[in-house]
């Protein structure tokens, strides 16, 4: 009998080592290091082949004959934004998120809704009966979409070799196991070797392999760091449990933009995609209330409309509290220090709020002023007049610097109706007869708040 081979494998970044460490030299975490059985005996299970018998042979650059791969339209319009205009033949897409986010719903959503394409849905986590459940709920309108519950990837192989599907799907890659390797579900070689088996098929093949993934407690993909190197797509979905609105952003993308963003709402029939993000992201109400703005974004390439929402006390306790929801403390911090040391604001010895409405996370600086306008607002309790929206960033001098695109942010301004908005007077080439709604061009804070609060 041949002798079981074993490595120690880190949980954290995937570092292998022939013996047992305390400390991984990769990463520098502690007691990280499991040990795994790599190979039982020298007899190796063939993981995949195709017929086709190619040897891939070194070509110069001018020799390689560039062939245009059309790109699969889905109909699910945010998932195609979010890939780059479509899903890439061969690809393979890692798809993370927290539990209960709503991963397998919207994958399940995609496999039972594109009826153009034939689809295997593979479940090792869900039964039949389970699936069948969720499909009715959401409704099936493809009659080629077949469901398979295996975590064994060899007969999932085989299963897809028989209905040569044009889309498969794994839930979830942390639940398959390759008889090649010797070891549970979820560790780090199986999903490396499963990941890497399924890799090989999406290449051979051309059918673009879904990998749903699951989430750390901080916050990150399970399993080793080298499975996002991997794959050619790392997208991940976003969300509050407490909120009905989930985020897709893309991570990692080798065929187009990072900075998109898609926009799902969770209802009872699934997920409905947000085609106007700023319907969500401002309330809807007929009162006047102060600590309220409106501020102009980019997530992006997609320009929308957000809620900053302030308040401003007087500290209870002697000790003033800051707290910011959606937007980071720190830069909140610094905005407060300038109000108060350029415009004289006392705001040292209160409590201040800050909240995005909406429940998403906003890193733009062009929400500086209305962060600005907000915490003014409800320190004079003097409310933002309804019609206005801002869009700049605020210095440590207190200008008003300009913003990148400020052509898109105007346009979906006035799209939703706003008369007026106030922008840098530094952004360059902007002409206020090409728009219908009015600019307010600021150079400082206190030119801000005589056109706020006059």
């Amino acid at each position: 009998m041949a002798k079981i081979k074993t490595a120690f494998f880190c949980q954290n970044c995937g570092y292998q080592t022939p013996k047992w460490l305390g400390k991984c030299p990769s990463c520098n975490e502690w007691n990280t290091l499991v040990e795994e059985i790599v190979e039982k005996n020298d007899s190796k299970v063939v993981a995949f082949s195709t017929s086709s018998g190619k040897t891939a042979k070194p070509q110069t650059v001018q020799s390689i004959q560039q062939q245009d791969q059309e790109r699969i339209e889905l109909k699910d319009k945010e998932l195609n934004r979010v890939l780059g205009d479509g899903l890439v033949p061969g690809s393979l897409i890692l798809f993370g998120g927290e539990p209960g986010i709503g991963k397998s719903t919207l994958m399940l959503q995609l496999a039972v809704s594109e009826s153009a394409l034939r689809i295997l849905y593979v479940s090792g986590e869900e039964s039949e009966q389970q699936i069948k459940m969720r499909a009715e709920r959401i409704g099936v309108k493809n009659d080629e979409c077949f469901i398979l519950t295996e975590t064994n990837l060899q007969n999932i192989f085989l299963q897809a070799e028989e209905i040569q599907p044009k889309l498969l799907v794994i839930d979830s890659i942390q639940t398959l196991f390759s008889s090649h390797i010797e070891s549970s579900p979820g560790s780090i070689s199986q999903v490396r070797e499963c990941t890497a088996q399924l890799l090989r098929y999406a290449k051979e093949t051309g059918v673009p392999v879904f990998l749903i993934g699951h989430i750390t407690k901080e916050g990150a993909l399970a399993g080793p760091k080298v499975l996002e190197h991997m794959v050619d797509v790392v997208v991940q979905f976003e969300g509050d449990r407490n909120h009905v609105y989930r985020l897709l952003r893309t991570i990692k993308n080798r065929f187009g933009s990072t900075n998109e963003l898609g926009i799902y709402e969770m209802l009872s029939t699934g997920l409905r995609q947000v085609e106007n993000p700023s319907e969500i992201l401002i309330t809807n109400t007929d009162a006047t209330l102060s600590g309220i703005s409106i501020a102009s974004t980019l997530e992006g390439l997609r320009p929308m409309l957000i809620e900053v929402q302030a308040l401003v006390s007087t500290a209870a306790y002697g000790t003033p509290q800051r707290s910011s929801t959606g937007f980071d403390l720190r830069r909140l911090n610094m905005l407060l220090a300038v109000m108060e040391k350029r415009c004289g604001f006392k705001l040292g010895a209160k409590d201040v709020f800050l909240n995005i409405a909406g429940g998403i996370k906003v890193d733009d600086p062009a929400i500086d002023l209305a962060v600005v306008a907000s915490v003014l607002s409800s320190n004079a309790d003097i409310a933002v007049p309804k019609n206005i929206c801002l869009s700049a960033e605020v210095g440590l001098s207190g200008e008003i610097r300009p913003v990148n695109r400020i052509e898109q942010r105007i346009s979906e301004a006035e799209k939703l109706g706003f008369e007026k908005i106030v922008i840098s007077k530094f952004n360059k080439g902007i002409n206020p007869k090409n728009y219908s709604i009015e600019l307010i061009q600021c150079g400082r804070i206190d030119e801000v708040l005589k056109a706020l609060f006059a």
